[in-house]
């Protein structure tokens, strides 16, 4: 007979490796499978980044306790793991005639255990000096700010891997068969059995639920659209700036990013499971909005525009074990404040776990990663002593964002390692600054081909085996 695991967590996005990450901790064989080439490959990828104060949330739900609770989380998580953050506070913005609307949100941070203060436009324009010109006021929120979104996935899946957890990239759940005490999970990668089952598989929740039986839930999705703006733009904008929230979710926003780039967005457009396809409409959506709240919009300087999913299941998260199959437990419909909530769900599943299991906290537990700075980060004496023992650190691979060889193959072979262009450019941003991979995209390729082993019409930009990029060289000799 094969391995039985303890504990399997379906889905590498950030609830996925948060909960691996804290359960890693314990004398428990932990497994994460994940159907991409990377974790934080779908809407944890898309995030906007923002971590929220919560004083929007319904008082009394799942969103309210966890996105309170994770954002005192969140920041030391984010210290800990060396993961890029700001916390520049956020403030919602209003009108003449919108005092009630603000007014409300106070009274729902008052129940939230959530501090924020009311300021008039003097004391908002202080702080935000960028506020369009008819914004009388506005809700401060200091507790706010920003993270990278697939970094502190990626750095969760690091910190599990350290501390001995496994992760099977690449293995798609095909079917589940539940067995006197454990689960078979059969997956494109072969099958695994373990005893315990966490689905934290995002837009596909409900799918691995019916797999095994388990409780049905209606599901909507929603579409949110993006700028990205040049990393010129950062200095214009020193926090969140949101608009009145409405029923379709907080509003497009103006924020920066914890990379040092400005995004405008998302939209919030009805849609079916799967589709990140920006539209016109949706971006013109973003056009007419932005000005509503910030006075000075630069589309011209966009970067790049994407979508990314959230996925809904009714007016909150769905968290705990099935009623139906037991020792499968649940961690869907995890749309926003989902970012924020996710150390805090992860501390929760992992109690529930401990509970069925047992176990006791390892041992020497990694905490802190190594510190792993960029180019950017080093004054020129540490950079001159890497260049002196690697001189890879003195090539530079990508212009925009000032990312070396070294950088690129650290990534290669970081816990979990980096085995494609997409996933480089999510550990080190090579590919993220203005022109988009222009420059480093084929340095990027040969460093893989080179660092893997595998030819260079192998390597891949991201999931799937069609995802290859080079098919041949343009002039071949025997």
């Amino acid at each position: 007979m094969g391995k039985i695991y303890d504990v399997l967590v379906i889905g590498g996005g950030i609830v996925g490796t948060a909960v691996l990450d804290r359960l890693s901790r314990y004398n428990l064989d932990c497994l994460l499978v994940e159907k991409s080439d990377d974790v934080a490959s779908f809407s944890t990828r898309a995030n906007s980044g923002i971590v929220h104060a919560g004083y929007d949330c319904e008082p009394n739900t799942l969103k309210a306790k966890f996105n309170v609770l994770g954002n005192a989380l969140l920041w030391k998580d984010a210290e800990d793991l060396g993961v890029k953050h700001l916390k520049c506070g956020s403030i919602v913005v209003a009108k003449d005639g919108q005092e009630a609307q603000i007014k409300r949100l106070e009274e729902k941070a008052k129940a939230n255990g959530v501090e924020v203060e009311i300021w008039d436009r003097e004391k908002t324009l202080a702080f935000e000096p960028n506020i369009a010109d008819d914004i009388s006021m506005c809700l401060y929120a200091k507790s706010a700010g920003v993270v990278s979104p697939y970094q502190l996935a990626i750095a969760y899946a690091d910190r599990a891997i350290l501390n001995g957890a496994k992760i099977e990239l690449e293995a798609e759940v095909k079917s589940i068969v539940k067995k006197a005490d454990n689960f078979e999970v059969n997956t494109s990668k072969g099958r695994f059995e373990a005893k315990i089952i966490l689905n934290c598989a995002g837009e596909n929740g409900v799918a691995i639920n019916e797999m095994i039986g388990a409780e049905y839930y209606e599901t909507s999705y929603r579409r949110g659209d993006y700028f990205i703006l040049d990393n010129t733009q950062r200095k214009f904008v020193n926090t969140v700036i949101f608009p009145l929230p409405t029923a379709a979710g907080k509003g497009i926003l103006v924020a920066p990013t914890a990379d040092g780039n400005v995004i405008y967005g998302p939209t919030s457009i009805q849609t079916v499971k799967d589709d990140t396809a920006s539209s016109l409409d949706s971006l013109d959506e973003i056009r007419r909005n932005v000005p509503l709240s910030y006075k000075n919009p630069t589309f011209n300087k966009c970067i790049r525009i994407y979508s990314g999913l959230r996925t809904i299941i009714g007016h909150d998260f769905v968290i705990g074990e099935s009623k139906v199959v037991n020792n499968f437990i649940m961690a869907i419909g995890i749309c926003s404040p989902g970012l924020t909530s996710a150390p805090a769900i992860a501390e929760h599943l992992k109690d529930l776990v401990v509970s069925k299991l047992g176990g006791q906290v390892k041992e020497n537990i990694v905490i802190k990663l190594p510190e792993n700075k960029g180019l950017l980060e080093l004054d020129e004496k540490d950079l001159n002593d890497l260049i002196a023992k690697d001189d890879a650190w003195g090539r530079i691979v990508c212009r925009c964002e000032k990312v070396t060889e070294a950088e690129v193959v650290r990534a290669i072979h970081s816990p979990l390692p980096a085995t494609t262009v997409d996933a480089v450019k999510r550990r080190t941003r090579a590919g993220m600054g203005r022109c988009q991979g222009g420059f480093c995209g084929p340095r990027v390729m040969e460093i893989l081909s080179r660092e893997l082993g595998v030819p260079l019409d192998k390597v891949r930009k991201g999931n799937g085996e069609d995802s290859n990029i080079a098919v041949c060289k343009v002039k071949e000799v025997e």
